[in-house]
């Protein structure tokens, strides 16, 4: 019998958040559950559990432990990386402006351009938006598009946000 992959063998380049992904928690009595979260990862760093992925396939699937929980952690956002996200853990300075594309001015959700003055750079539009809802009380839509562009002003990020949220 094979024994699992190392997923920390192939570091952040394991696809730890693809939706097919699926994770087996391994219990020392031989119960076993499906499924991941932060209590998953929590089970596994103290040692009462092992956690295991099923990448799929299309003619096979391949069995992987979960060895690098730092790794798991960070793809999964329960610990913070600024690698992975462009972005520090701090205070960011903010400006932006309604888009010139934006047609409906007054609904809800409006298209934003962006411009972060503190350096970051958005790699993970979730963690983002979870960073501005702590910070300014922003609600950034994170289940549609968005992007960025670059010229001699500097980088500038098109999304969208609640726009009451933005007045606050």
């Amino acid at each position: 019998m094979q024994e699992p992959r190392s997923a920390g063998a192939m570091g952040a380049d394991f696809p730890y958040t693809l939706k097919t992904m699926c994770y087996i928690e391994v219990f020392a009595d031989g119960s076993v559950h499906w499924g991941g979260d932060d209590n998953t990862y929590h089970r596994a760093l103290t040692g009462t559990s092992r956690l295991f992925a099923v990448w799929p396939g299309e003619w096979s699937s391949h069995l992987f432990a979960i060895d690098d929980l730092d790794q798991y952690a960070r793809a999964f956002r329960i610990i913070h990386d600024e690698a992975r996200t462009g972005l520090t853990d701090h205070e960011h300075q903010v400006r932006w402006s309604v888009s010139p594309h934006e047609q409906k001015p007054t609904a809800s959700y409006i298209s934003i351009n962006l411009w972060l003055d503190c350096g970051c750079t958005i790699r993970d539009l979730e963690t983002f938006a979870s960073q501005m809802r702590q910070q300014k009380g922003w609600h950034i839509a994170t289940s549609g598009g968005w992007g960025s562009s670059e010229d001699s002003t500097g980088r500038t990020y098109s999304m969208r946000a609640r726009r009451k949220s933005l007045a606050t």
